[in-house]
């Protein structure tokens, strides 16, 4: 078997394995396997040239020529069509857990009220009473407030993406959404899907 003949079946396999490893292709991952096609294309070149007859190096050129030209169309398509297909995908950045600050409502203001100027009343006498009595009306109404925010913190998700066009972009749950770094993802409806 001459040099010719085994260049043309290592481009036949490598034709039948990048086919189906361009199917999930992104732009680093397309500009990586453009280099590689360049690299390989250049490497054809050097063993055309130790064909021993003219014709034959004239042939294993337009050979790795062709091979060269149809895995750029390949690679530049299945790039293409990911793009349109899929505009909103990309890859998790990062999950952050915080905590969700809660909301004071009338219930501890109130409670805290009561029990502040109860607590209030039980100071001193006359008109220092009362005084003691709305100091510690507000005072409870406010630690009532804090109290009842506290009870009602909760956690939170932040997933940050960062999209194939280079985007980015940030997603709030107030449940945690089973994803983690490196996840691939798809924007539908406000929310993100994985994909």
């Amino acid at each position: 078997m001459n040099k010719h003949s085994i260049l043309l079946a290592v481009a036949v396999a490598m034709t039948t394995l990048t086919s189906t490893s361009y199917a999930q292709m992104s732009k680093s991952e397309y500009n990586a396997e453009t280099k590689r096609i360049a690299n390989r294309y250049a490497e054809d070149k050097k063993l055309c040239a130790e064909e021993g007859s003219s014709t034959a190096r004239m042939q294993c050129l337009r050979d790795a020529k062709t091979e060269f030209t149809q895995h750029n169309a390949n690679a530049k398509a299945s790039y293409n069509t990911k793009a349109s297909a899929c505009r909103d995908c990309g890859r998790v950045t990062s999950v952050v857990v915080g905590e969700k600050a809660g909301e004071g409502g009338a219930v501890g203001l109130i409670a805290g009220g009561v029990a502040g100027a109860l607590l209030g009343n039980q100071v001193g006498s006359g008109g220092g009473k009362k005084l003691a009595t709305l100091a510690g009306a507000a005072g409870g109404a406010y630690a009532g407030k804090k109290v009842e925010e506290h009870a009602r913190t909760s956690k939170q998700w932040t997933v940050h993406v960062r999209y194939d066009d280079g985007k980015q972009d940030s997603f709030v749950y107030d449940n945690d959404p089973q994803m983690a770094n490196g996840d691939r993802v798809q924007k539908q409806n406000g929310t993100l899907v994985r994909r």
